[in-house]
């Protein structure tokens, strides 16, 4: 939750360094009060309580993490993620005493040094699309909103029992080989759009498992899931943070393939529901996932830099939303 772009001229003297591990329970504390205020949640300090952003995003790459510190104390933080070239950022929350006072946009500055330093040229983030304010920031820094981002839900049923192939199943040796072929496959959408972070840190801090739908020895689709509470899928959730599947014939049987690996595992798993995000530019994979049971439960838009849509367009059987 940022602040809005008109600062009042009583700014406070904000320090925006790295955020360091000491830091994480004063970062997660002040992103659960912004949300929970801004969205009117009736406890804010218990707002998201069962979700974790702050601290996994963290722990992938503490070097991507900022913090907004006035008097000694912790007032905001921003967190950058890195997939290849396409880079993104969030969540970006700045107390709610300090809003509109210009600390958003002293976190923005630096983040888009790291975004630079990271060779990242396809940026973007995920913000409130009924929020002018919000929107005007991030214009500010070059910033442009395109088509709206349905943040998607299906309830797991008895009938979704079927357990797909995982990334943590694969052999040690063999994990390399997997690793490249979903390099080679986010390339096709996107050049030079690499998940392997994203696929190490899920597994490496155990906040869920990647899928994998085969064409024989030929990857055909994965998706990156986070599944249940302490992660970003919550209580009784199986969170689809990216997903795809290879481009050309076929591509939409491989995609509903995908699809109900997800459900698989939620099932396997235990887990009520399967969440996804999913630009509307995608209208055939939007569509699919409809098809597949899929509902939106809100709405937002992402935002770009440079104001060029990436892998965000038609054709493209992809799953993500930038939070």
């Amino acid at each position: 939750m940022a602040d809005s772009d008109s600062p009042r001229t009583d700014t406070p003297a904000v320090e925006v360094r790295a955020l360091r591990e000491s830091d994480l329970v004063a970062a997660t504390a002040v992103m659960r009060r912004a949300f929970g205020t801004f969205l009117g949640a009736p406890d804010p300090d218990r707002f998201m309580a069962d979700r974790n952003y702050v601290r996994s995003r963290w722990r992938a790459d503490p070097t991507s993490a900022l913090a907004a510190v006035v008097d000694g104390k912790v007032v905001g933080s921003n967190l950058v993620t890195g997939w290849g070239s396409v880079g993104f950022f969030g969540p970006l929350t700045v107390t709610p005493e300090l809003w509109n006072r210009g600390v958003a946009s002293r976190l923005l500055e630096p983040t888009l040094e790291l975004f630079t330093a990271r060779h990242a040229t396809h940026l973007g983030l995920y913000t409130f699309a009924h929020s002018p304010k919000h929107v005007a920031l991030y214009q500010k820094f070059g910033f442009w909103p395109r088509f709206l981002t349905a943040i998607m839900s299906r309830p797991v049923e008895e009938h979704d029992a079927e357990a797909p192939d995982l990334y943590s199943s694969v052999a040690p040796d063999d994990q390399t080989n997997v690793l490249r072929q979903c390099r080679e496959l986010t390339s096709a959408l996107h050049d030079g759009l690499d998940l392997e972070r994203e696929i190490r840190a899920v597994a490496t801090q155990q906040l869920g498992d990647t899928v994998l739908v085969w064409d024989g020895a030929r990857l055909g689709a994965f998706g990156v899931c986070h599944l249940g509470a302490d992660t970003e899928a919550g209580t009784g959730g199986c969170y689809v943070k990216f997903g795809a599947a290879r481009p050309g014939p076929g591509v939409r049987d491989r995609f509903d393939r995908l699809l109900s690996a997800c459900i698989g595992l939620a099932s396997a798993r235990g887990l009520a529901r399967v969440d996804a995000g999913i630009s509307l530019a995608r209208d055939e994979a939007y569509r699919a996932m409809r098809r597949a049971g899929f509902r939106t439960q809100i709405h937002g838009v992402c935002m770009h830099r440079p104001n060029e849509p990436g892998y965000h367009r038609a054709g493209v059987y992809a799953i993500d939303d930038w939070r």
